[in-house]
């Protein structure tokens, strides 16, 4: 099946239905980040550090990468970066380019795959900024490698992604407040599902996630050409049983080296 497509459809209804990472910031969130207030998230609950960031992002090249929503793109924008955003889903998108309207904003959107960034020129941008999306691909070392690609030598990777100790549990269940270990790392939303209730769940509309490891994740970035230097992690807020435990949401900084 296109998962690409069926989880762009899925987004798009996300957005009908408020889900949380639909919901645009503010006007007051932006007047602050025009000051020099601004903060983003990549995760779901902390701030990115602001020492990740250059002191000045006028005029840095920042891809907001699987970014849409109005969250990340508008506030480095309002920061006075050239922002550029691409998502899969136009619904998204289109919650930035209000905000870039509402507020008086300059950022461009693209419609694409994460795995494919073809529209942009090698070491075109100075930042580019990943939150938590990459469960949405099944191969993320395109993800790396081409993020690599359009880096400048020496520009930065900051990319939230999801802990795979979350997904070996059964997800109904644990959200009843029992942690029932039941499936395994690597693996999909489909492979958690008998397979007769497979095609029901695609009909549904619903996203198909996979759990990639630790090893895709973070040796992955260094096989494309970076070097971490920072990490933090973070949780669900203690709304879910699992944040008494473990953190199930993780960030890294990447440094991209150009190795002669």
């Amino acid at each position: 099946m296109d998962t690409t497509q069926q989880n762009s459809h899925a987004w798009d209804q996300k957005v009908e239905e408020g889900s949380r990472y639909t919901q645009a910031v503010s006007s007051e969130v932006i007047e602050k980040s025009k000051s020099g207030e601004w903060e983003i998230t990549v995760t779901t609950e902390k701030s990115v550090p602001r020492d990740w960031f250059p002191n000045s992002l006028n005029g840095l090249k920042i891809l907001c990468l699987a970014s849409g929503g109005g969250q990340q793109a508008p506030v480095l924008a309002a920061a006075a970066a050239d922002v550029t955003v691409t998502d899969i889903s136009k619904k998204q998108l289109e919650q930035d380019e209000k905000v870039a309207k509402r507020d008086d904003l300059t950022l461009k959107t693209i419609q694409g795959d994460m795995s494919d960034l073809s529209d942009f020129d090698d070491e075109y941008f100075d930042i580019v900024v990943n939150p938590v999306s990459n469960l949405f691909v099944k191969d993320v070392q395109p993800v790396w490698d081409e993020v690599s690609r359009v880096l400048k030598n020496q520009g930065v990777l900051i990319a939230g992604f999801t802990n795979p100790l979350l997904w070996i549990f059964d997800d109904d269940q644990e959200r009843k407040g029992i942690l029932d270990v039941k499936h395994s790392i690597p693996s999909s939303t489909l492979d958690y599902l008998p397979e007769d209730k497979v095609q029901d769940y695609i009909n549904s509309g619903q996203t198909v996630e996979y759990a990639h490891t630790l090893e895709d994740q973070i040796q992955g970035q260094i096989d494309a050409g970076f070097v971490i230097t920072g990490f933090y992690e973070d949780d669900f807020g203690g709304t879910r049983i699992l944040d008494k435990h473990i953190k199930t949401f993780m960030a890294t900084r990447a440094l991209k080296l150009n190795v002669v």
